[in-house]
């Protein structure tokens, strides 16, 4: 028997409305990145394959997601250590790595917040050495939307997520 994605997370989620849906995806959106070791890619392909709205699924994904992201920078920006390595968990390695990339690649890295691992921290650097906010936001945002955007064309086709 051939069991999809969709047969085997419908069952474990709830019945609950759409607006509660989308609440939810935004919240595991943006904790996935801040503070709690966990993705989001697992949610919103969930609720593709249960029919909602690509275009809303992917909108708030990225939403979430980026402020989340923005969470770090302003962290980076204002907080001390205590906040960088007890909240964040960003541990010096982890640091250093989204630093040197940040100095090999400049802020266009940011492009690559989405990845796991350096993600998080190429944010807090952003934050650290005072990129422009809007330049985050730009950056942060492209490079979250198109990962978001790629899973769902993965998940349903091209074809399917523009009808």
């Amino acid at each position: 028997m051939f069991f999809t994605m969709a047969s085997v997370m419908m069952p474990v989620m709830p019945d609950i409305s759409l607006e509660h849906t989308y609440a939810a995806l935004f919240i595991v959106s943006f904790l996935a990145a801040t503070l709690l070791p966990l993705g989001s890619e697992w949610l919103l392909v969930a609720l593709l394959l249960d029919g909602k709205a690509p275009a809303a699924v992917v909108m708030i994904a990225t939403i979430g997601n980026t402020l989340g992201g923005a969470t770090n920078y302003l962290i980076g920006r204002w907080g001390g250590p205590w906040l960088i390595r007890r909240v964040l968990r960003i541990d010096p390695r982890q640091q250093q790595r989204a630093e040197n990339w940040f100095e090999r690649y400049g802020s266009l890295s940011l492009l690559l917040s989405w990845l796991p691992v350096v993600g998080d921290p190429l944010c807090l650097v952003a934050g650290t050495l005072r990129t422009s906010l809007l330049r985050f936001f730009v950056l942060v945002t492209t490079g979250k939307a198109f990962r978001y955007l790629t899973l769902a064309l993965l998940t349903l086709g091209g074809a399917e997520f523009l009808a």
